[in-house]
This record gives structure tokens, C-alpha cells and sequence, in this order.
């Protein structure tokens, strides 16, 4: 009996202690609690600065801390000008180079040499193009002369003619894709034509020049005519009514006199 007793008092201590532990860890935690908020409002009165935005504002601090050690924008600069290289220098620089024996500064030089020439050549090209094409005025700014090599490999000359929704793009280049598709309307389509359905393409004439003329809903007219035996001329033509119209377009255009300062046969 006395043993019962001892046990029920045994565990009536220990829940006591156990919710006495409860309750002292309960006022801790309180006591800790009120702490930080007073920790807190000593830091707000200080700075000025809610704890409830910190994690915010510190975030936009360190934004601003990251940018301000940051490398700066440019906001300057003229860019780079588009200056042929001078053939004259690269000559009498390749002949120097040559004779010291520097046969790679030489070969270099020739090079920049050519590639000047080629560049002239553009200009001159594009200058003797039509001001005007059908009603349709230049676009000085789209005016384009590239060269991604020399001997004539890779020299583009571009001019545009735009008047609201209608447009001609006119490229003259040495492009062997472009030249391969024309040669192959030529050398295998002959003067095959179809009196049923869509013709997309057929070949033609400009001034005596023979040409392939091709037709896309999307895309318009092209009309191309080999210059050569590696370069071309290009037309473009956006919103162009008809076919005749688009020839009329590429009449406009001296495409002896072009052939003539490519150096073309």
C-alpha cells in the first residue's frame, strides 16, 4: 500500500516538474521574444529602417553596392569608319616587305592591296546605279559595298529603292549558290514553260541578257542575270503589280556598264 502511495507521488512529481519545465521553456521563449522586438525597435529608432522591409532593402542595397562597383556603360564612341584599305600604300608597303625579304608582311600587303581595288570598284558601281527606279527613290542609308575576300570572291554591292509598302532591292555579287541556282534553270529547264497551274519560274531576257525570272506569294519578284562566269545582278521586287512591271524596273539599269567596270566578259 505505502508502495502504491510512493509510486502515484513519484509521478505526481514528475508531471509537476514536467509541466513546471514546460512553462519555464514557454517563459523563455517569451522572454526571448520580447528581447528581439526590443532589439529590433532600438535598431528602427536608430535607422529609420522597418524590419519588416529589411530583407527587401537589403536586398536593393546590395543591387546598388553590386552596380556601383561595376565596369561603366559606354555611352560614347564614333564607331569604326569604313575606309578601303589605301592601295597605293600597300603597294609601296608589299615592295619594302619584299625586298627585306618579310615575303609574309609582302603577301599581306598585296592582299590589302587587292582588296582596295576591289572595294573602288564597288563604289564606282554603285555610283553609275539609277538614283530612281520606277517612281522609287534610293535608300542612301541601306547603300551597301562588302568584301569577305579578293580576286573578286565575295564582293557585294547592295542599293535599295523603297516608297511606303513597295520595294527593289538591287545586288550585284560574285555568289556561287546564287549562280549555281541560275545555271541549273538554265542548263536543265531550258525554256520549259506551263500552260496549267502556278508558273513559279521562267526565263527571259533583260537587254539582251538572258535571265530567269521567279515568283513567290510571300516574297515577290526575282529577276536574276549572270554578268559572268562567277557574278551576278539580283532584283528583288516587293508589291510590283505585274511581271512586266518588274522587267520595266531592271531596264532601268546599265547592266553593259556595269559588266564593264566588274571587268567581266
Amino acid at each position: 500500500m505505502k508502495l502504491k502511495f510512493l509510486l502515484a507521488g513519484c509521478a505526481i512529481l514528475f508531471a509537476y516538474a514536467g509541466s513546471a519545465q514546460g512553462l519555464v521553456g514557454k517563459l523563455k521563449q517569451k522572454a526571448s521574444q520580447a528581447a528581439e522586438k526590443a532589439l529590433e525597435k532600438k535598431a528602427e529608432d536608430k535607422t529609420g529602417v522597418k524590419s519588416g522591409s529589411s530583407g527587401e532593402q537589403s536586398g536593393d542595397q546590395s543591387n546598388s553596392s553590386s552596380n556601383s562597383g561595376s565596369r561603366p556603360t559606354n555611352t560614347k564612341g564614333g564607331g569604326l569608319t569604313a575606309t578601303p584599305p589605301d592601295v597605293k600604300q600597300n603597294l609601296a608597303d608589299a615592295e619594302t616587305a619584299y625586298k627585306s625579304g618579310s615575303y609574309g608582311e609582302a603577301r599581306y600587303a598585296v592582299q590589302q592591296a587587292m582588296l582596295g581595288v576591289e572595294m573602288e570598284i564597288g563604289q564606282k558601281v554603285l555610283a553609275s546605279l539609277p538614283e530612281t527606279v520606277s517612281g522609287l527613290p534610293k535608300v542612301a542609308e541601306a547603300d551597301q559595298v562588302t568584301s569577305t575576300g579578293y580576286g573578286w570572291a565575295g564582293l557585294t554591292i547592295v542599293r535599295e529603292y523603297r516608297n511606303d509598302d513597295k520595294e527593289l532591292k538591287a545586288t550585284i555579287a560574285n555568289n556561287s549558290a546564287w549562280m549555281s541556282a541560275v545555271n541549273m534553270y538554265m542548263a536543265n529547264g531550258g525554256y520549259a514553260q506551263t500552260t496549267g497551274g502556278q508558273q513559279n519560274w521562267k526565263q527571259t531576257k533583260v537587254k539582251g541578257h538572258k535571265a530567269i525570272i521567279e515568283y513567290d506569294e510571300n516574297s515577290g519578284y526575282k529577276l536574276s542575270v549572270p554578268l559572268g562566269q562567277s557574278s551576278l545582278i539580283v532584283w528583288e521586287g516587293i508589291n510590283y503589280a505585274s511581271e512586266q512591271e518588274m522587267m520595266s524596273a531592271a531596264n532601268t539599269f546599265d547592266i553593259d556598264g556595269i559588266k564593264k567596270k566588274l571587268g567581266e566578259q
